[in-house]
């Protein structure tokens, strides 16, 4: 297992996030694309290659995407209006030639508000939609030789995929090998469950972890048994990213960084 950081915690150009994530001694960003353009289409080739070369310069990977849809504004992949769902697909297949650009490998879906029920919808409803826009974002992502890590999340982000088991029945229903799935801490926590019983269930289809914690801080720094995570990550053969994801806010973005990768050394290096 290899060590990332999403890009959004070190505030600031990509040249002193690239070199800051480099010299704490992680191997690859995980990178959310609004820090980088509000629409990605905005980025020309040239902009790209740049980005990509500047992060390898530091012996870094891009390793895929992450908040994919946070802008630009009016993307919803649930829509009951069949034209804002049509956008928001064609927009999946652009951030999906963004990250092969880059060099990523997968694109974590978590976007609760662009999959949540919407005013009037069912939740059966939503689901039904998520799955149609699903099976076209995916063709979308093999067509560019990534992966989307559909990301069940915590009840009170969203109310559509909250568990590891829906995140599994929605895999199953759409059907591609492009669909799989990212787990994260901080929302393995809502399910009341041992985070080792999760991602043993997920198991082969687990395609990027986020490491972060109860409370929202890097990992270590709140009540989740890493061992446990870490032992049940070899168990089942993970061998990809380990993505540090800071979601609670923090006055020493760069002191955080340090202490989660500190951390997972540690685990790794006694797991």
């Amino acid at each position: 297992m290899r060590l990332a950081l999403c890009n959004e915690l070190l505030k600031g150009p990509w040249s002193r996030v690239v070199a800051t994530a480099a010299e704490l001694g992680y191997e690859g960003l995980e990178v959310a694309p609004f820090t980088l353009a509000e629409d990605v289409r905005r980025l020309g080739r040239a902009e790209r290659e740049r980005l990509r070369e500047e992060a390898e310069s530091h012996g870094l990977r891009v390793t895929g995407l992450h908040w994919l849809l946070v802008s630009p504004p009016g993307l919803h992949l649930a829509h009951p209006d069949e034209a804002v769902r049509r956008r928001t697909v064609e927009y999946m297949g652009e951030l999906a030639r963004l990250c092969s650009d880059l060099g990523g490998e997968v694109m974590v879906l978590g976007s609760p508000r662009q999959r949540s029920t919407l005013p009037g919808q069912s939740r059966e409803e939503a689901w039904s939609l998520l799955r149609e826009s699903l099976r076209a974002c995916s063709r979308a992502a093999e067509e560019h030789g990534v992966v989307i890590a559909l990301e069940p999340l915590a009840r009170h982000l969203t109310d559509v995929v909250n568990t590891a088991r829906e995140a599994i029945r929605m895999v199953e229903e759409v059907g591609s090998p492009a669909l799989r799935i990212n787990l994260d801490v901080y929302s393995m926590t809502d399910e009341g469950r041992p985070y080792a019983e999760i991602i043993r269930e997920v198991g082969g289809l687990l395609a990027n972890f986020h490491a972060n914690d109860t409370n929202g801080l890097g990992p270590g720094m709140g009540a989740a048994d890493y061992r446990s995570i870490i032992g049940a990550l070899r168990e089942v053969g993970y061998g990809g990213w380990l993505s540090v994801e800071v979601l609670a806010p923090v006055e020493d973005p760069v002191a955080v960084a340090g202490a989660s990768i500190r951390h997972l050394r540690e685990l790794l290096g006694g797991a």
